[in-house]
């Protein structure tokens, strides 16, 4: 990513809430300039923490945050989050309950024309007609696209959003992803998306950040980092995913599917051989070495659960299929799907 702006600097960012626990271990992130980077990590793992640090409502207690050449925090420095050009979305809108939607994107905006720029803001979330409704005679979609709106109208540098559509059914929530994404690169803007969803940040992301116990494990382009995750615990965080321990040997790896690649390691070296359950292809066969224990249907494909001496695993198998609960199987394996890293 070197041919992209850095907006946002975030180095070795730490916070400590108690003494035997860092909510921040020491992150590194980057934002790029026009560019949504999604946060992904499981609960407790830092994400929240680094966006209010980002916000100015958490103070770092080492490391740094600098946009562009501007330091918010540092060893000497803290800005306060009303001198930081930082829009914010929380996860439950925290908009004022006795404003009209236009009254609360106006809100935090001067000058005789701000009444005007908010109805704009509106108008581009596609909701103008809804300027005189108060938060209550709002659906959540609206809700949230007023929101949004009021975080874009001081034209921030860095729009920060938390969990912005957990609070939705399953429908609305991918309609109204699409349509903030569309909203946020319309307006060109630089924004953090923070979410504990891997569809979700899949989907909405141009840069992809993994996150866990305090610290970015991983970042790169969505799929890239899908197909290469850099150990067991990030592939874990972009679904589902079988892990097998082993050690590397005359570059390949040893599974009860059979060998793969595992050029680069030591002979004798620790290894987790990652396998996404796509990458088992089942064949029905009275010969075969594993069994058929589960057989569940996800739409578009099964989830077929297997299993031989050595231990159970899980495969997603194109539907229709005749391959039924107590068949015997042969499994080979797709290596598009799998990856070896270090133990």
């Amino acid at each position: 990513m070197a041919d992209l702006y850095t907006v946002l600097s975030i180095r070795g960012a730490e916070r400590r809430y108690r003494a035997d626990h860092a909510a921040l271990a020491g992150a590194d992130l980057d934002l790029h300039a026009g560019r949504i980077t999604a946060l992904l990590g499981p609960s407790g793992s830092g994400k929240s923490t680094l966006l209010r640090a980002i916000a100015g409502l958490e103070r770092l207690e080492a490391g740094s945050i600098r946009y562009g050449d501007t330091i918010w925090n540092d060893a000497h420095t803290h800005l306060p989050p009303e001198a930081r050009r930082v829009g914010m979305v929380f996860q439950d809108y925290a908009l004022f309950p006795h404003m009209t939607a236009l009254a609360n994107v106006a809100f935090g905006l001067s000058g005789p024309d701000k009444q005007a720029r908010a109805l704009a803001q509106l108008e581009a979330a596609e909701l103008g007609q809804r300027a005189k409704a108060y938060p209550h005679e709002l659906s959540g979609g609206e809700q949230q696209r007023v929101a949004l709106a009021r975080a874009l109208a001081p034209q921030p540098g860095v729009v920060l959003l938390d969990e912005p559509f957990s609070g939705l059914d399953r429908r609305l929530r991918g309609e109204l992803r699409e349509r903030t994404v569309d909203t946020l690169r319309a307006a060109r803007t630089t924004a953090l998306i923070v979410t504990h969803d891997a569809e979700e940040a899949m989907a909405v992301a141009d840069d992809l950040a993994l996150m866990d116990d305090g610290r970015i494990i991983q970042t790169g382009a969505p799929d890239a980092v899908w197909m290469n995750p850099v150990s067991a615990i990030a592939a874990k965080l972009l679904g589902d995913v079988e892990i097998i321990e082993t050690r590397a040997g005359d570059g390949q790896a040893a599974t009860p599917f059979g060998p793969v690649n595992a050029a680069g390691f030591d002979a004798g070296q620790r290894v987790n051989v990652l396998i996404r359950p796509r990458a088992f292809t089942l064949t029905a066969s009275e010969t075969g070495s594993f069994t058929i224990t589960r057989r569940r249907s996800a739409g578009p494909h099964l989830n077929l659960r297997f299993a031989s001496e050595a231990g159970e695993w899980m495969a997603q198998t194109p539907a229709p299929s005749s391959i039924a609960e107590g068949d015997r199987v042969s499994v080979t394996l797709d290596p598009v799907y799998v990856r070896v890293v270090a133990g």
